[in-house]
C-alpha cells in the first residue's frame, strides 16, 4: 500500500484528483456491507474461527489505510496554477477586491470578534481566524438564501470570496447552536 501510494504521489501533487480517495472509500464501504449484511447477517456464526476473524480484521485494516492514506493525498491546497488560483484574480479593469477580517472568540466564547463588518461592492473577501479549540466557520446569507460559506474549522484560518452588490448580509456561523448563542452579524455592503 505505501509503494502504491509513493508512486502515486507525484501525479497526485500536480493533479489533485480525489479519484483515488473515492475508490480506496468505495472499496472500503463494499467490504463494510458485504462483512455486515451479506456475511454478518446471514451467517450466525460468522467469522467462525479465529482465522477468519484475523482475515477480516486483516482486510479491514488494509482498507481502512488506504482510504486514510488516499485521503491524506489527494487533500490540500490546489497547486500553483490551478483552476482556482485563475478564478480568485479579478478581470482587468475589475473594481479592486474589499478585504475584511473576522475572528472567532478565542476563548472559546461562542462569538465573533465584531458584529458589523463592511465592505465595497464587488469582490469581497472574508478571512476567518480561529484560534479556539471548537470549529467554527462564517456563512454570508441574503435573507434565507445561502451565498458562501468557510468550511468549517478549528484553529487556522479560511477565506471566503463572493461577488456582493450593495446591500445588507447577515454573516454567521452555522455549527449547530452557534448561531443561536450570538455567533452572527450584519455585513453592509456599499
Amino acid at each position: 500500500m505505501h509503494g502504491a501510494a509513493t508512486l502515486l504521489s507525484p501525479v497526485l501533487a500536480a493533479e489533485k484528483s480525489k479519484v483515488p480517495f473515492y475508490i480506496a472509500g468505495g472499496a472500503l464501504a463494499t467490504w463494510a456491507v458485504i462483512v455486515s449484511v451479506g456475511l454478518g447477517l446471514r451467517k450466525s456464526d460468522f467469522p467462525g474461527s479465529l482465522v477468519g476473524q484475523r482475515v477480516v480484521l486483516a482486510i479491514s485494516a488494509v482498507l481502512v489505510a488506504g482510504a486514510v492514506s488516499m485521503a491524506v493525498l489527494t487533500s490540500g491546497s490546489p497547486a500553483k496554477g490551478s483552476p482556482a488560483k485563475a478564478l480568485a484574480a479579478a478581470p482587468s479593469g475589475a473594481p479592486a477586491a474589499s478585504a475584511v477580517s473576522l475572528a472567532a472568540s478565542p476563548s472559546g466564547l461562542l462569538s465573533y470578534n465584531t458584529k458589523q463588518l463592511s465592505a465595497k461592492a464587488g469582490s469581497v473577501t472574508i478571512k476567518l481566524t480561529n484560534t479556539a479549540p471548537l470549529e467554527h466557520n462564517v456563512t454570508v446569507a441574503e435573507g434565507s438564501k445561502v451565498l458562501g460559506a468557510t468550511p468549517t474549522f478549528a484553529a487556522g484560518s479560511r477565506t471566503l470570496r463572493l461577488t456582493l452588490k450593495p446591500g445588507t448580509y447577515t454573516f454567521y456561523c452555522t455549527v449547530p447552536g452557534h448561531r443561536q448563542a450570538g455567533m452572527e452579524g450584519t455585513l453592509n455592503v456599499t
